[in-house]
C-alpha cells in the first residue's frame, strides 16, 4: 500500500545540460581514491601501508571511533600514496588498479534467513557500511544505535541530478536483495518514497512503505519526507540510505563481494555530450569528462554532486563516495553590463518578478558561478520560508545555529535538518549567506555537546 506526499513549497531550477539517458561504460580509471573527507566527522586509521597490494573489498582504514565502520579498496591493485595534509590529516588513500577486480570473497547470503544482527555483521565486514548515515547529524550511522525506521528517497529532484529510475534500470534483483537486508536493520518500518508518476518496478518493491512523491524540490531529499512522514524527536536515531547504495549491499548479499560499480550522470551546460556513464566510487574524474564532451577547465566549473550541494573539483580529483551526479557549469568570471539592475534580461532564473525570467516558465536557462552580488545583512524577508517545505522557522534556526545557542537550535527543529535541506536557502536568499556551512557548524555543536 502506497501513500502520496505532495509538497507545495519549494523550487525547481530548470536548467540546461540535462543527461541524455543513454549509458556508456566510462574510460578505465588507472587510480582511485578513497577519500576520509568524504565521511564527516570520521577520524581514519590505515591498515596498510604505500606500496602494499590489495584486493576490492579489504580494507583500507577504520574509524578512529569505531572499528567496527571500515572501509575498502573500490579495486584490485596497489596502495599508490596515501595523501596527507595539515597536521598529517589524511586526505586520500589512492589505489592503482591492476586491471584485474581480484574481489575479497565473503561467500552470498540470503538476508531473509538471517537475523538482524547477523546482517549487521555482515555489511559491516564487508565495508559497506558506511553507505547507511543517520539522521539527525548527517554521519555515518552508530551500528550500536536502534533506529526507529529508515528512509530511503528515490525521487530526484535537484537541478540535473541523475533520474533515479534510470540509474537502478536492470538492477531489480540487487535492489530487492538490498532492501532485504536493510529492513532487517530496524525493528520500525522501512520507507521508500518514489516519484508519483514513475512507473518503474519501484513501486512494486517488497519489505518497505512506499511513499509516492511529488512537488518542487526539494521534495527529494529525504529530511524533508521523514519530516512528512515520520519526524525526528530528540533522542530517536533514524537511518537513511541511497537507492545507488542499496544496489551495492544487494550486490554483496548475491555474490558475496563488495562491488562498488555505480552509474552517474554527467550533466551541465558546459557538457557537449551529457549522458549517463557506468563507473566506480572514487574513479579519477577526466576519465569521464573528456569523453562528454568536456573542454577549457579553466573556464568552467567541475562539480561532484549537483550545483546546490556539490563540491569543487578539478580533472585530476576522484568521484565522491556518494555522488551519482557530476555536474559541470561555466565560471562566473564574466559580469552582465547593468548586472546591478535585476529586471534587465531573461538569462537569470528568479523567484521572484524582479526579472523577465519569470514570464519562460518552461524556460532552460544556461547559469554560471557568479554569486550576483556580496554578503549581506541578514533580514526578514520571507523568501526563505517559501522555499523550505518543513515546519521549522530557517531564519531563527540559522542565526541560533550562529550563536551557539543549543536550547534554541533543539526548540527550533535542528535534528530533523541536514545541510543540504538549506541549499535553496543559500540560492534564494539575498543575504548571499552560506547556509549550509551554518547548519552543519550548528550540527557539529550538538553532536559535541549533546551526543
Amino acid at each position: 500500500m502506497s501513500k502520496d506526499i505532495r509538497i507545495k513549497r519549494g523550487l525547481n531550477i530548470k536548467l540546461k545540460g540535462q543527461a541524455e539517458k543513454v549509458l556508456s561504460d566510462a574510460p578505465k580509471s588507472q587510480i582511485f581514491a578513497i577519500k576520509p573527507t568524504d565521511f564527516h566527522t570520521v577520524m581514519p586509521k590505515m591498515v596498510v601501508k604505500e606500496g602494499q597490494s590489495v584486493k576490492q573489498g579489504e580494507v583500507l582504514f577504520y574509524s578512529k571511533y569505531s572499528d567496527k565502520i571500515k572501509f575498502t579498496a573500490p579495486v584490485s591493485g596497489v596502495v599508490k600514496e596515501i595523501v596527507r595534509g595539515a597536521k598529517r590529516r589524511i586526505l586520500e588513500v589512492r589505489v592503482e588498479a591492476d586491471g584485474k577486480n581480484i574481489n575479497l570473497e565473503h561467500g552470498s547470503k540470503n538476508p531473509e534467513e538471517m537475523s538482524g544482527e547477523e546482517v549487521k555483521d555482515f555489511i559491516l565486514e564487508s565495508g559497506c557500511w558506511p553507505f547507511i548515515k543517520q539522521r539527525p547529524y548527517d554521519v555515518i550511522a552508530n551500528p550500536d544505535d536502534k533506529p526507529k525506521a529508515i528512509f530511503i528517497s528515490a525521487y530526484s529532484t535537484a537541478p540535473l541530478a541523475a533520474d533515479v529510475e534510470f540509474v537502478l534500470n536492470n538492477e531489480e534483483e540487487a535492489f530487492q536483495a538490498g532492501i532485504n537486508a536493510i529492513a532487517k536493520l530496524t525493528e520500525g518500518k522501512t520507507h521508500l518514497s518514489v516519484d508519483k508518476t514513475g512507473t518503474s518496478f519501484l513501486n512494486n518493491v517488497q519489505n518497505v512503505e512506499v511513499h509516492r512523491v511529488s512537488g518542487p524540490h526539494p521534495a527529494g531529499n529525504v529530511g524533508v519526507q521523514i519530516h512528512h512522514i515520520d519526524p525526528i524527536n530528540a533522542g530517536e536515531r533514524v537511518w537513511v540510505i541511497n537507492p545507488a547504495d542499496v544496489i551495492i549491499i544487494g550486490r554483496l548479499f548475491l555474490n558475496g563481494a563488495y562491488d562498488p560499480s555505480r552509474v552517474i550522470a554527467v550533466a551541465g551546460s558546459s557538457v557537449k555530450n551529457p549522458k549517463y556513464y557506468k563507473t566506480k566510487i572514487g574513479a579519477q574524474i577526466s576519465t569521464f569528462i573528456y569523453d562528454a564532451g568536456v573542454e577549457n577547465p579553466e573556464s568552467i566549473r567541475m562539480i561532484n554532486g549537483d550545483v546546490l550541494t556539490g563540491e569543487e573539483v578539478q580533472p585530476d580529483n576522484f568521484l565522491g563516495f556518494y555522488n551519482s551526479t557530476f555536474t559541470v557549469i561555466p565560471e562566473g568570471n564574466k559580469y552582465r553590463m547593468f548586472g546591478w539592475l535585476p529586471f534587465v534580461g531573461n538569462s537569470i532564473p528568479s523567484m521572484s518578478r524582479t526579472s523577465f525570467a519569470f514570464l519562460f516558465k518552461n524556460k532552460e536557462f544556461e547559469v554560471d558561478t557568479n554569486l550576483n552580488g556580496e554578503e549581506r545583512a541578514l533580514v526578514v524577508t520571507g523568501e526563505m520560508e517559501k522555499v523550505m517545505p518543513m515546519d521549522i522557522y530557517p531564519m531563527q534556526l540559522i542565526k541560533e545555529c550562529m550563536a551557539g545557542n543549543i536550547e534554541k537550535m533543539e526548540n527550533l527543529g535542528i535534528y530533523e535538518v541536514a545541510p543540504e535541506d538549506f541549499a535553496l536557502v543559500d540560492y534564494a536568499s539575498t543575504s548571499k549567506i552560506e547556509a549550509q556551512a551554518i547548519i552543519r557548524q550548528g550540527l557539529d555543536i550538538m553532536i559535541e555537546e549533546v551526543g
